[in-house]
């Protein structure tokens, strides 16, 4: 059974930084794609960074500089480093993997999903 475990949420105020992990099982997701989404309330899951097996990235424009995803092949784990965190990032934040190759950029080329980590920023 895959199962994708986030961890690393919480609440900070503007400013601040949070890490998010995701550690995988089940499967090994080295050379497909992994990614992060988030959903605020009211709103719809978008995509907020994805990585390839290679170390390529994708960043929605609202994150670029301020976020920074990372992923460790061998431990079939994925980070996101969120730095300068602004209200409007407040969201459940999701992980993602492929379990075929795909666009980077594209939600369905991800079919694995974790249960999802709350953040929340203060203002």
């Amino acid at each position: 059974q895959v199962q994708l475990v986030e961890s690393g949420g919480g609440l900070v105020q503007a400013g601040g930084s949070l890490k998010l992990s995701c550690a995988a099982s089940g499967r090994t997701f080295g050379n497909k794609p992994m990614g992060w989404f988030r959903q605020a309330p009211g709103k719809e899951r978008e995509l907020v960074a994805a990585i390839s097996s290679g170390g390529s990235t994708y960043y929605a424009d609202s994150v670029k500089g301020r976020f920074t995803i990372s992923r460790d092949n061998v431990k079939n784990t994925v980070f996101l480093q969120m730095n300068s965190l602004e209200p409007e990032d407040t969201a459940v934040y999701y992980c993602a993997a492929a379990s075929s190759y795909g666009f980077l950029n594209r939600a369905s080329t991800y079919n694995y999903w974790g249960q999802g980590t709350q953040v929340t920023v203060s203002s």
